[in-house]
């Protein structure tokens, strides 16, 4: 009994010895190849607008707020409580670009509210007067992009007129922007304007490679010959996207992003969601729902 005793705690001795040599370390680099639970990275970045969700952050909180969610860039819009507005000095545009340059979060654009469907022509030339100081600002701040948006088609003018003076308005800004590295972005908005038929017009007469297209996730989308239609139109233009929030099943998410993946969309996008009092949390949940829709959880 002794013997087969210790036969068997020598035996047992040996084999957790080699478990102890050529486990661990096989569990320590599966550990290190497996960090978690995403199996590739994804081919977009995830980022968030400051309408809604952030418009009361400076400048500090969205990036503590962005970093610690692992979002990964920001869209300014005007008006909102960072303060990044064309009367800031060179100097403050500076430390703008600086305090994102230093952080893990990019200024990835900004967001203005200007649009070009006016028939008032003062009017039309004061906004694009307008997106050209934004623009210039794009630049300084180190964003590498400007949203803009169509908001009507005006009743009393013909919808084919108003669409042109905006794609021929958007030309003039491309150009404008070209001198200064920065993208336009339209944005899939308004009445009317938001039907992908006529943003595909609107791009067409701009046909400048720097205006592009900042899908929107509308309801309209699924309008006429359905989503997948509407999403060829313009899929080789996107340049950002925005997105609500990705539990509203009236809107197809996961097709939206198995779409872009499949166009191999690099770009953003972008969480444009309510305000909330837990916000880094509402902020997690919407990553690992972006991911999972990704199947790449």
């Amino acid at each position: 009994m002794k013997t087969h005793r210790r036969q068997f705690l020598k035996s047992a001795g040996l084999t957790l010895g080699a478990a102890t040599v050529l486990g661990r370390p096989a569990f320590a680099a599966e550990a290190t190849a497996q960090p978690s639970f995403i199996n590739r990275p994804p081919k977009m970045k995830l980022g968030t607008v400051t309408y809604n969700l952030a418009k009361d952050w400076d400048i500090e909180t969205i990036i503590k707020n962005c970093t610690e969610a692992n979002f990964q860039g920001v869209e300014l819009r005007t008006t909102h409580a960072h303060g990044v507005e064309v009367a800031l000095n060179k100097q403050q545009r500076s430390e703008v670009k600086k305090q994102f340059q230093g952080s893990p979060v990019e200024l990835m654009g900004l967001g203005s509210a200007f649009d070009y469907h006016t028939p008032d022509q003062a009017k039309l030339r004061a906004d694009i007067a307008a997106t050209k100081e934004y623009i210039v600002l794009a630049h300084d701040v180190g964003a590498s992009g400007v949203k803009v948006r169509p908001n009507a088609l005006p009743a009393e003018v013909p919808k084919e007129k108003t669409l042109e003076q905006i794609g021929k308005s958007l030309r003039e800004l491309g150009e404008f922007a070209a001198i200064h590295g920065v993208q336009i972005r339209l944005e899939v908005h308004g009445r009317e304007t938001s039907l992908l038929p006529n943003i595909k017009k609107i791009i067409e007469v701009a046909g400048h490679k720097l205006v592009g297209v900042c899908w929107n996730s509308n309801q309209s989308d699924l309008e006429g010959e359905g989503f997948d239609h509407n999403f060829n139109l313009v899929k080789d233009k996107i340049l950002v996207v925005h997105m609500r929030d990705l539990h509203l099943d009236e809107y197809p998410f996961r097709k939206l992003l198995t779409r872009l993946n499949e166009t191999n969309f690099s770009g953003y996008c972008l969480a444009e969601i309510p305000e909330s009092k837990d916000p880094v949390r509402v902020m997690k949940y919407y990553r690992s729902l972006w991911l999972a829709y990704q199947n790449l959880l």
